[in-house]
């Protein structure tokens, strides 16, 4: 049942992107082993430092929301995408690094940096525990990051009717928002970004209502009052290191940890998306697939747009 529901997804948003250049098996002449050394970086560093696929799996999302899918936010200088406030938590650009100087050597000046940030988040997903899948090619890197352009990312502390608008605004729905927040299936989260839900939410003094009670223990006792907020906390109760459908079954039962999260609960369709995955778990691995195929194409540059670098943190 799981293949034969993932194969109509990756059908219908294969012909959602036909029209596009990027196409699966772009780099089969010209860089055979592209997606093997790819997915041999990524495990090896996961290895290490299992946590490091959900910060890979994050960079693919900041980078797609700023100027497309580009690797600007790969970029280096003080005033590049990855030194916005919103992006200054980011993780894993010594994954893409690492994974570029290999492709370097085996093939140079042939493959972008936003092309391998999407293979490794695929990779990142699937070495969890996610579903793997087909990854259209042929992205060619920005010239251009700005920390400015990233001014309008998707925040934690928005509303599900902002973050809607954001999501639209990129092509992408309201399905789409909520599939793509079950990234959080894995990873982790300062205690800063969502203490004040523990202790003074909406300058109440009390703790957010629409967290569990047994999950507003543990998080007071991980994030202690007056802390100063830099604690790990899994964005996954009891399952931060498996792609799974746990975060959905936590958000039923009041126990999301950023705000944004929680309050996919309160927009009616987020809701059905929610309670559906959490139930099936099989339909939201493939729904997730489905949903990284159309952010994966969002402005995409290709032809003789952009450059292919041959570092991925400097142009040309």
């Amino acid at each position: 049942m799981e293949l034969t529901v993932l194969a109509l997804l990756i059908v219908a948003a294969a012909y959602n992107l036909a029209e596009g250049a990027t196409r699966i098996g772009f780099y089969d002449g010209s860089c055979p082993r592209v997606e093997a050394i790819v997915k041999s970086t990524v495990r090896s560093h996961m290895s290490s430092n299992p946590m490091i696929g959900a910060g890979v799996l994050r960079l693919h999302f900041h980078d797609c929301f700023v100027r497309g899918c580009d690797g600007s936010i790969l970029i280096d200088g003080p005033s590049a995408e990855k030194a916005a406030l919103a992006n200054l938590g980011l993780r894993g650009f010594e994954v893409i690094d690492d994974a570029k100087r290999q492709i370097e050597a085996a093939c140079p000046g042939v493959v972008s940096c936003a092309d391998i940030l999407a293979l490794a988040a695929r990779d990142a997903v699937s070495e969890s525990g996610g579903q793997f899948w087909p990854v259209p090619l042929g992205r060619r890197d920005g010239r251009v990051s700005s920390a400015s352009d990233a001014s309008n990312m998707p925040s934690p502390l928005d509303s599900v009717a902002v973050l809607k608008q954001k999501f639209s605004a990129k092509g992408l729905t309201t399905l789409d928002l909520a599939t793509l927040s079950g990234a959080h299936t894995i990873g982790q989260t300062d205690c800063r970004f969502f203490s004040y839900r523990l202790y003074n939410f909406s300058s109440t003094g009390k703790p957010d209502p629409s967290m569990s009670q047994s999950t507003l223990a543990m998080l007071q006792q991980q994030c202690p009052r007056g802390d100063a907020g830099l604690n790990k906390v899994a964005l996954d109760t009891g399952s931060q290191g498996s792609f799974d459908s746990s975060y959905f079954q936590n958000l039923r039962n009041g126990g999301g940890v950023l705000e944004s999260d929680q309050r996919l609960m309160d927009d009616t369709g987020a809701r059905i998306t929610v309670t559906a995955f959490g139930v099936a778990g099989v339909t939201f691995r493939a729904g997730f697939v489905a949903s990284m195929l159309r952010m994966s194409d969002i402005q995409v540059l290709t032809g003789s747009d952009g450059e292919i670098r041959r570092a991925c943190n400097a142009v040309n």
